[in-house]
């Protein structure tokens, strides 16, 4: 498939981090994990995809999360949020704010029940994306501004509820090989050329450790390659130490972990988004396109029960914005408007078994909440996990 060129001062920022990557691998003797690979193209100072200044979500980006679709995603998802700062405490923390677009809807919408939250935290990492999300806000719900904070490190505490819509995927994951002689990790070398190429070494102890735990859990046999995500495994851990009260709510594309890694799925999950095309070429244009890997949703329920916090719930997307009352919203458009016939679509995209209603899932973990979670009630899938 052919891709779309990127713009001069686009390729020259792209080469800028080539060198800084390369840099790194000589400096580390020919060798780098590719989870430090994906860290760097996605995260680098002024360089990183995250870090650039390029569009990213949208039309007019590399492609397009679900606040974007439409605001009765965030119609929907307020229910869940109002009811978990009922139960804890009236506050919100999201996790990767993308372009603002959730926060800034997902305001309206608790405000409008009564719920508007005392506190609405940022967790972002990358300054340009902070400033966008400022944008968005301020331009959508000025009047709710002052209740916004930016965070660049997680809180010693918290409590209340902890949303994270498609942050878990864009972790840097490591990559595991597993062999007739051991399991290997995949890492990222260079060709005499100077290009990237991968390359396998014996494993770390932690990721050995890891994928043997996998590997014996789920039989894998040599020849199988996939992604372990320890450091999304320690995000969740870290949440068992500092929530003291709430809710922590992951929307994600995954599967559970005997789905994750099924005997025919053996070369990973891993794939690449740029201007809308995905592929599964890492080491293309490094800096402008993201890198993610599907979510082993078992994995992070048991690195969450780990931490001391409950499972409470893990459903499919479909199933959780049905319970969280998304066609009482789209029922409420006037019918054969415009808005409506718009939000049809978009609703067909959020929940079709085709689109996102089935590949991406829903966890709900937490502490010290009393009631059952309104978006699990029909459709909870713990079992699966």
């Amino acid at each position: 498939m052919a891709l779309p060129p990127p713009s001069s001062d686009a390729q020259a920022a792209s080469d800028a981090l080539v060198a800084q990557i390369r840099q790194q691998i000589q400096d580390q003797g020919g060798w780098i994990s590719f989870a430090r690979f994906m860290e760097t193209a996605l995260y680098a100072p002024r360089l990183g995809y995250y870090a650039g200044g390029a569009h990213k979500f949208g039309a007019a980006g590399d492609f397009v999360t679900a606040p974007e679709l439409t605001p009765l995603f965030a119609y929907a998802l307020a229910n869940q949020v109002a009811q978990g700062m009922a139960l804890s405490a009236p506050q919100v923390l999201e996790a990767g704010g993308g372009s603002g677009r959730l926060a800034a809807d997902l305001l309206l919408a608790l405000e409008a029940r009564g719920a508007v939250p005392e506190t609405y935290a940022i967790l972002e990492v990358s300054g340009e994306l902070a400033a966008r999300q400022h944008a968005t806000i301020a331009a959508a719900a000025p009047h709710l501004l002052p209740r916004v904070q930016w965070l660049d490190r997680l809180p010693e505490t918290w409590r209340g509820v902890v949303l994270g819509n498609e942050v878990l995927d864009a972790m840097p994951v490591q990559l595991a090989h597993w062999t007739a002689h051991g399991v290997e990790e995949r890492g990222v070398a260079l060709a005499a050329d100077g290009r990237f190429v991968f390359a396998d070494r014996p494993a770390s102890p932690s990721l050995a450790s890891a994928a043997a735990r996998v590997g014996s859990d789920y039989r894998i046999a040599p020849g199988h390659l996939s992604e372990i995500n320890l450091a999304a495994e320690a995000w969740m851990g870290e949440w068992g130490r500092r929530l003291e009260a709430g809710l922590v709510l992951l929307l994600d594309y995954g599967f559970p972990g005997r789905e994750y890694y099924h005997p025919d799925r053996t070369g990973g999950t891993l794939m690449c988004h740029y201007r809308h095309h995905a592929h599964p070429d890492p080491f293309y244009l490094p800096g402008l396109q993201d890198i993610t890997a599907h979510v082993d949703f078992t994995a992070m329920a048991e690195a969450a029960y780990n931490g001391g916090l409950d499972v409470l719930g893990y459903t499919s997307q479909a199933g959780f914005l049905y319970d969280c009352g998304l066609l009482d919203g789209l029922n409420a458009l006037p019918a054969d408007s415009t808005a409506r016939i718009k939000a049809t679509s978009a609703v067909h995209k959020l929940t079709s078994p085709a689109e996102m209603g089935e590949l991406f899932k829903v966890l709900a973990c937490g502490r010290g909440l009393a009631a059952p979670l309104l978006g699990f009630a029909h459709h909870d899938r713990l079992a699966a996990l």
